[in-house]
């Protein structure tokens, strides 16, 4: 008998549906570069989502110090906030682009 935990067995029902959902878009005719601009909007969404869950976070943090605040920082912050977000789903991110990457090839099918 072989124990699966709950992690592994979701993460291989998750590896099943895009498997499925990129064969049934294979015989609908969607190309490569649809499904990959389908997986770059997903990751975008997925990037915001990201930086409005930081950005607070980085609001808390003192800005005091010789070189600390004023509006120069505050544009820094926001910028960094926004890349670390990028980078963050595209590097697996919190599984919100899977997500909506399947629900845009489901859209593409029906």
């Amino acid at each position: 008998m072989q124990v699966i935990s709950i992690d592994t067995a979701q993460s291989q029902a998750v590896d099943a549906q895009i498997a499925a959902a990129r064969d049934g878009l294979n015989k609908a005719g969607m190309s490569d570069a649809d499904k990959r601009a389908a997986r770059d909007a997903a990751e975008q969404f997925e990037a915001v989502f990201i930086a409005q869950m930081l950005q607070p976070m980085f609001e808390s943090v003192p800005t005091d110090g010789p070189m600390g605040g004023g509006h120069a920082e505050g544009l820094y912050r926001s910028m960094f906030v926004n890349e670390a977000s990028r980078e963050i789903a595209r590097n697996g991110g919190v599984g919100i682009a899977d997500s909506v990457y399947r629900e845009l090839l489901k859209l593409q099918e029906g």
